[in-house]
């Protein structure tokens, strides 16, 4: 474990932290950052177990709601009802991710495709963020199980790296009339079953294949990724709240543009 690969670790992990909770995909980030620095994981290992630290960060900031949660949940139906609203979200991805995410992995990780996607999301998410849509729900709390039921479907669409978990599933709340900050909420929620079921299946599948070496550069990439993903949750709601997702839009169509040009001259 050098010096050159534990920098290009770090900087993995802050584009990980920074990027996970926002809709840009943490995952294309990472991908394509990887691609130009010549950074390799086994099976892109690392790029997904590192997503721990993201994962304990949103646990750390919601540590009091949740807890509030679990306790209201035996004699509060409101609250057991938001808990299956979460599952229930998370089961096609569950199954989905479970049967073809080596599939997925060996077709779709590719720096083409995840230039593509930033794209065409930036696109699709400029549209929604200035598209005047009847909003039916402004409290996260208020989402029905079919509601939530489609919520995770569009989620599933974020398995094509580029396309954003956070993203997909903010763009089907709006659709189906959840406000701004109410939809970001929701995307946090889902994030803690998905992202843990993730980590969970990569490292059942991989940690045969993982060196000490490996070990350790997951080890630092957990502590940024959980440091930077810190810092992005507390600030992310209340930003969405007062300007919306365009800065974001054009992020995605920005960096996948230079993604574009990069393969072009680099390869």
């Amino acid at each position: 474990m050098d010096v050159a690969s534990i920098g290009k670790a770090v900087v993995l992990a802050l584009v990980e932290g920074a990027t996970e909770f926002i809709p840009v995909s943490s995952t294309g980030h990472q991908l394509l950052v990887g691609h130009f620095i010549g950074f390799e994981s086994p099976n892109n290992t690392f790029e997904v177990l590192i997503q721990l630290g993201a994962i304990l960060a949103i646990v750390g900031v919601y540590f009091r709601q949740l807890l509030d949660l679990l306790l209201r949940a035996p004699r509060d139906p409101n609250a057991r009802r938001f808990i299956l609203a979460i599952l229930i979200a998370f089961l096609p991805a569950a199954i989905i991710g479970g049967l073809f995410s080596k599939y997925i992995k060996f077709y779709l990780f590719n720096p083409w495709i995840i230039c593509s996607t930033l794209v065409a999301g930036g696109l699709v998410l400029l549209v929604i963020d200035e598209t005047e849509i009847e909003q039916k729900y402004d409290d996260v709390h208020q989402f029905s199980l079919p509601m939530a039921l489609k919520i995770g479907l569009f989620q599933c669409l974020a398995m094509i790296p580029g396309v954003s978990r956070s993203g997909a599933t903010i763009v089907g709340a709006m659709l189906m009339g959840s406000g701004k900050r109410a939809a970001t909420e929701f995307s946090f929620y889902l994030a803690m079953p998905t992202m843990a079921g993730a980590f969970a299946k990569d490292l059942l599948d991989n940690y045969k294949n993982l060196s000490k070496d490996d070990v350790g550069l997951i080890v630092i990439g957990f502590v940024v990724a959980f440091l930077s993903a810190l810092f992005v949750v507390r600030k992310l709601l209340n930003y969405v709240s007062r300007h919306g997702f365009a800065l974001f839009a054009w992020w995605r169509i920005i960096v996948g543009a230079a993604g574009f040009a990069g393969l072009i001259v680099f390869g």
